[in-house]
């Protein structure tokens, strides 16, 4: 059984840092893509990062590219989101979402191509 554990997030002044968990099982990480992405109320999930599990690539949204660090821990199968220099927004649900591969380069930051989800942790950046 697929799942997605979700760890970490909360209330940081603007300028911080966090740093984002999401613990998998039940499948095998290097044969699936791993998303993150971002909901804010009454909106769309949007892709924030990537990272190819066959192949290691990563894919960034222009907004947190040099911010955001995406990456993994295959010893214990987790895939980590590194949030620096986080800016003012609205408060917002990240998910990270696994969906297996091959996916086009160009869907990876597309929350359609993702069929497991975790819960989503509630971030909030504001002074």
């Amino acid at each position: 059984q697929v799942q997605l554990v979700q760890s970490g997030g909360g209330l940081v002044q603007p300028g911080g840092s966090l740093r984002l968990s999401c613990a998998t099982s039940g499948f095998t990480l290097d044969h699936y893509g791993i998303g993150w992405f971002r909901q804010v109320p009454g909106g769309e999930r949007e892709g924030v990062a990537s990272l190819s599990g066959s192949l290691g690539t990563t894919a960034y949204a222009d907004s947190v590219k040099g911010r955001f660090t995406i990456s993994r821990d295959n010893a214990h199968a987790t895939v980590y989101l590194q949030m620096d220099s986080l800016q003012p927004e609205a408060p917002g649900v990240y998910f990270c979402a696994a969906g297996q591969e091959p996916i086009a380069s160009v869907l990876v930051l597309h929350p359609q191509v993702y069929t497991h989800w975790g819960q989503g942790t509630q971030v909030t950046v504001s002074s």
